[in-house]
């Protein structure tokens, strides 16, 4: 039987922690910057842990 692939978009998208959670991007960090403020933005850079509901489904993609 042969292996199973690693769903490449999510490989790029995702990080597992050392806990087991899933560390993501935040969205609307990309384009159109200038009107809005640079706390928001500052705030969207940082990393954000993958709620529960979702987890499985991700897990599932990264072959977890």
């Amino acid at each position: 039987m042969p292996k199973q692939k690693t769903n490449s978009g999510a490989k790029k998208r995702f990080k597992i922690t050392g806990t087991g959670k899933i560390k993501r991007k935040s969205a609307f960090k990309n384009h159109i910057l200038t009107k809005k403020e640079t706390k928001r933005k500052r705030h969207l850079s940082k990393m954000s842990i993958v709620h529960t509901t979702d987890e499985k489904r991700i897990k599932e993609l990264l072959l977890v």
